[in-house]
């Protein structure tokens, strides 16, 4: 597996891949009924770890040092968890991936902020877009609350226990 860990999350962990993204991790989430050993054969071919709370996916030979059975509890205690696993940064690439699809975000152009709110519009702050899907990302209320929670995680990586 290369440096910066890529995944592929069980479609029961669709909030924690959002937030993988948000963090910019290179986060697929593993929808359309397709098996395991389907997610399995996937991630071996693109590098990725399956993330899972299913423990019946260990069972799979292809699962090894693959799929990660991550254990049960809220949003917070999983990113703690995977952050202490893999070492993760949770905000040195943040927010530059498109939280629906994944797509690598890109600075916003001429077009994309005519369809910027004005109040969204600030000197200083960058906008970006989605090429893909053409989702228009600005610092607002969402950002702020995002951006709170992985930097709390980040503190929780770093040994900083204070709220």
């Amino acid at each position: 597996m290369n440096s910066r860990p890529r995944f592929l999350c069980d479609e029961m962990l669709g909030r924690l891949c959002r937030y993988l993204r948000a963090a910019g991790y290179d986060a697929l989430l593993a929808n359309g009924g397709h098996l395991d050993r389907e997610w399995l054969q996937q991630c071996h071919e693109e590098g990725r770890y399956f993330l899972t709370q299913d423990t019946l996916v260990s069972e799979h030979k292809a699962a090894r040092d693959i799929a990660l059975i991550l254990p049960q509890g809220d949003i917070d205690q999983l990113a703690v968890w995977l952050g202490a696993h893999f070492h993760l940064d949770w905000l040195n690439h943040a927010f530059t991936r498109c939280l629906v699809d994944n797509t690598p975000l890109l600075p916003a152009d001429a077009a994309t902020l005519k369809r910027v709110p004005a109040d969204a519009l600030r000197p200083g702050e960058p906008l970006s877009h989605c090429p893909m899907c053409g989702r228009v990302y600005w610092r607002g209320s969402h950002y702020k609350r995002m951006h709170a929670r992985l930097a709390r995680w980040q503190a929780s990586r770093n040994g900083d226990n204070s709220p």
